[in-house]
């Protein structure tokens, strides 16, 4: 049996790859589309951050709260300490 010689590949050229949408669209459409995905990303950042604060806010009132409720509950006490010492 012979033995299989391999066959040069062709040269790919851009002629031979199909059109992409980019190509197709006209290069202001393209600006315009870019520049909504760009704004769509700042407000997705943009709700982000604004989640975050909230919840940092709450956090702090949460904690706060809790400040407030062990301060109430030492003020009244009327444990001395003078008398266990």
């Amino acid at each position: 049996m012979a033995k299989k010689k391999p066959r040069p590949t062709p040269p790919v050229t851009s002629s031979d790859q199909p059109a992409t949408l980019k190509d197709l669209l006209s290069p202001d459409i393209v600006s315009k589309l870019k520049e909504q995905a760009a704004d769509m990303k700042r407000e997705e950042e943009q709700r982000k951050e604004e989640i975050r604060i909230q919840a940092e806010e709450e956090r702090k009132a949460k904690q706060k709260q809790l400040d407030n409720n062990f301060e109430h509950l030492l003020s009244k006490n009327d444990m001395d300490w003078h008398k266990y010492k």
